[in-house]
């Protein structure tokens, strides 16, 4: 299947507890309680979820190098729409039937307009030119994030249990075992088992 076969069921819930829905050692991802959520579906599996609550994302992109440590701590409250493809079995039963109340509280009149947010993001993250780039991690259980960012772009969050990617406007980062790679708009970093290699741009 493609990733275009990806659709939205139409069942709106919400989460009956904060959730943790990725965590290394490199960062985590939550989503508080009561967090609206609507399932992604490929075929007849559960794939993922669009949520929309209070979550947050804590991620770890510092580089010990030779000259000293460079990046920084991304630390960002996700107020906005966001996606997750993967995990769905371990956190599918701490949902609950979201109410009318529920939907109102993060200022949704009715069902019809979470779904149509949660329509704009999935289509905005199949139509991205480089979403094949995921397509290792969602072969091999890894987990998928698309996060809204101010410019109305996607920031990408792609990992399983060895590697790591994160995609944002002015940051690339990627880590596979002990090699990391940081493009940031200053610099390339590049380490190896504590061997770096620094260039400036």
């Amino acid at each position: 299947m493609k990733w275009q076969d990806y659709q939205l069921d139409e069942n709106i819930t919400k989460t009956d507890e904060t959730l943790t829905l990725w965590k290394t050692e490199r960062g985590i991802v939550e989503a508080s309680e009561d967090t609206l959520t609507c399932p992604i579906r490929l075929g007849d599996k559960l794939e993922g979820y669009v949520f929309h609550g209070c979550c947050k994302l804590l991620l770890d992109t510092i580089v010990e190098t030779d000259e000293g440590a460079t990046g920084k701590s991304i630390v960002r409250e996700v107020g906005t729409p966001f996606l997750m493809l993967g995990n769905t079995e371990k956190i599918s039963e701490h949902f609950s039937i979201a109410s009318q109340e529920d939907l109102e509280r993060m200022v949704y009149s009715n069902r019809q307009e979470f779904l149509v947010k949660a329509e704009d993001l999935l289509n905005r993250f199949l139509s991205m030119e480089k979403v094949d780039c995921c397509d290792y991690f969602r072969k091999n259980s890894g987990l998928i994030f698309a996060f809204q960012n101010r410019n109305d772009r996607l920031d990408i969050l792609a990992a399983d249990d060895s590697r790591l990617i994160y995609k944002a406007k002015d940051i690339v980062f990627v880590q596979n075992g002990n090699k990391i790679v940081l493009t940031s708009s200053h610099e390339v970093v590049c380490s190896d088992n504590g061997k770096s290699v620094i260039i400036k741009k």
